[in-house]
Formats: structure tokens, sequence, C-alpha cells
């Protein structure tokens, strides 16, 4: 995973069809799984409350045609009809994507975070209902992912050139009113105390000298922060798609730190899909070589933030049950790099 509750798709063990109006959902065993598994007993009643959240929402923005995608992760999202847009969309079509999620804080910083970008490279948030969890979205057409482009060196550019594009300074007009509701990335590295704690001071099945490395360097670069940015978090080659407004991001997370940490994610990904040993450190090599280009980072800052994300990750697969090793065959590769 990219990072907590990611967005990336997983594919369901049986068919997804959700119609609007319908009272029972037939929803991927792994869907149910995951929302079982992330959230308990909340997560639970979440499931059971599906069928009227999404009548709910469909009643109360007209929505027609809701048909759920395929693929399932940590929300419930459907593609849906809006015979009367609440407001001028960006693609100046009536297609639009519901999104309901568990009410949790970080659903909460997705929705500041969108009303910050404001469609200036992320899809444009149309409405939403934090109480309930709702995001009633445009869609974005035709949806390419940044994943599907062949050429690596080309899909780093691209996904550079977004990054500075959603990226907001923290002590800009339009973030402060909204900064209490942003995920401090801090907080998501003072978890990795939680490893120390799980396993007595040791690290588990994870690699102690870099996780140690780890520990060092995130102080360091927290400490010397004096320009952190609200960026989106999660950023990798599935939450960036094509439109006709240019590529942009969907499901941020709204993370305020360091803005070199939003490398991370796009490091290493596509999740699953990196090559080993001499093929990585050369593709690693040329992205490494694109992002400093093009957002002026040093090359060794980027390593290090890499090697830090994916630890985090690791972590996070342990203390989830989510699985840890590959992201920590991507750390210990981060960490050979020169």
């Amino acid at each position: 995973m990219a990072s907590r509750y990611s967005s990336i798709s997983q594919a369901g063990k049986s068919d997804c069809f959700v119609a609007c109006g319908e009272q029972r959902l037939n929803l991927p065993a792994d869907f149910v799984s995951t929302i079982t598994k992330t959230f308990g007993a909340e997560g639970e009643q979440f499931l059971a409350n599906l069928p009227a959240l999404i009548k709910e929402a469909s009643v109360r923005w007209g929505l027609t045609d809701v048909q759920a995608v395929p693929n399932l992760s940590y929300n419930f999202v459907a593609c849906a009809t809006l015979p009367s847009p609440l407001a001028p969309l960006p693609s100046g079509e009536g297609n639009v994507v519901l999104k309901i999620g568990v009410p949790r804080d970080e659903l909460t910083s997705e929705m500041a975070a969108l009303k910050v970008f404001n469609g200036n490279g992320a899809c444009q948030l149309i409405d939403c209902d934090e109480e309930k969890g709702f995001l009633l979205l445009e869609r974005l057409h035709p949806g390419r992912m940044l994943a599907q482009l062949d050429d690596d060196e080309e899909a780093t550019r691209i996904a550079a050139e977004v990054m500075k594009r959603i990226w907001r300074r923290v002590g800009a007009r339009h973030v402060v009113p909204l900064h209490q509701s942003f995920i401090q990335l801090s907080d998501w590295f003072d978890g990795l105390k939680r490893l120390r704690e799980m396993f007595t001071g040791g690290t588990g099945p994870l690699d102690e000298k870099l996780v140690a490395r780890v520990e060092r360097s995130t102080k360091d670069f927290f400490a010397e922060n004096q320009n952190p940015v609200l960026m989106h978090g999660d950023l990798h080659h599935f939450n960036i798609l094509s439109s006709a407004r240019g590529w942009l991001v969907i499901d941020p997370k709204g993370v305020i730190g360091p803005a070199c940490y939003e490398v991370g994610p796009y490091m290493m990904n596509p999740w699953g899909e990196l090559p080993r040993g001499v093929n990585f450190k050369v593709r690693m090599k040329k992205r490494i070589d694109i992002l400093h280009e093009h957002l002026g980072f040093e090359r060794e800052r980027i390593v290090e933030w890499s090697l830090a994300h994916a630890i985090l990750s690791a972590w996070w697969g342990i203390e989830d049950n989510t699985g840890w090793k590959y992201s920590m065959v991507c750390a210990e590769l981060f960490g050979g790099l020169k």
C-alpha cells in the first residue's frame, strides 16, 4: 500500500453491481474483509447501513444510474449521473462519482484538501457531508491512470508537474482556516514508536538498521522544515488520472509536512511491479534525476524520503495485518541506492 488506507484498487472475488434504490448489495469479498479488518465493529455497521446510505445520497443529490466501480478498497465508490448539476462541472458533463466512507479524520482531511485544491490539479469536489462520510466528485474523462503509461520517464515528469500544481504553503490564506482538518506527517512517523513498543524495543521482521536510519533522518528533516506544505500524501500512479483538463489527482489524504515526502509513495509504485536488482537501480536513478530537475530536491533527500515511506508502509502492514514484505523489499532497495 502506498499509505494507510491506500486507495490502490484490489480485485474483488465477486462482481459488484449496485443500482440506485436496491436494498441488497453484492459486495466483493475483499472489500468486505478490508472494511471489517480495518474498522472493526464500526466497519460492520457501515456495511450493514450501506444500502440506506447509497439511497440517502442518491435522493439528496438527485443521482441516477448509480453503478459501483468493480474494484473497491477502503471506501464505497460508484459512478452516477447528476441530471441537474449543483454547480457547473469543469468537464461540462453530468457524470459524477459518489464516494461513501466510514466517517473518520482521514476522510475529513480528504474533503478539506479537495476544497483547498478547488479543481486546480485535482478532481473537483462538488459537495460533501463530513458527518455522513459522503463525497460527490467530478468524474474524470477519459480517466486513464498514470500506471497505464509505458514510458516511466514521461510518467515521472507528469507526476512531478502535478505535485507542483497541488502543493499549497501552510501559511497561505486559503489553507489556514482548514489547518486543523489535515493530517500531520509527523504524526504518521510517530507511529514508528509503536513498532518499537510491539517488539520490546526491537523492530520485529523489519531491518533494524534501516528503521534506525529512518528514525534519524526524519527527526532531522522535521526539525529543519521551515516551509511545510499541504500535499496529497498518497500520490502514486493509480491516483493520477487523465482528463480534459490534463492530468489530475484523486483521493488526496490531505497531509501537512516537508514536500519531499510526496515522492515516497510515487517511488514505490506501480505497486508490486517494480523491477529488482540492476534494473531497479537504473529506473530509480532516472526517476531521481527527473524529480531533482523538476522539483529541485537534492538526490540524497529523495532517496531518504523514499526509504522513510517504505519503512512506514511496512510498519502499517504489520499493524493492520495487510502485509509488509513488498514494502520491506522496496526499503532494502532504496537503502542500497547511492
